[in-house]
């Protein structure tokens, strides 16, 4: 698991779902499979914003863009 996926997974496993130590597939859906609600995905792009010094357009938080983390890390990636 890359860094910024692991990041990416703490954060998600201990601060939106209060899971400390789960971990999730790059590809598994987050936010389809309802994992991750609306104000939650608010939290995650608020630190990804702050974490990767990238910034995510209103426009990009739906499932599209932050399903997974391979799909989040790619958008971090891309902006680096």
């Amino acid at each position: 698991m890359s860094d910024m996926i692991s990041t990416l997974n703490t954060f998600i496993a201990d601060e939106i779902l209060k899971q400390p130590g789960r971990t999730f597939a790059a590809n598994e859906a987050l936010i389809s499979s309802g994992l991750i609600d609306s104000f939650s995905l608010m939290d995650l792009a608020l630190f990804v914003e702050d974490t990767f010094g990238v910034q995510i357009d209103d426009t990009e938080l739906n499932a599209d863009t932050f399903d997974t983390l391979e799909a989040l890390s790619e958008i971090i990636q891309s902006r680096s």
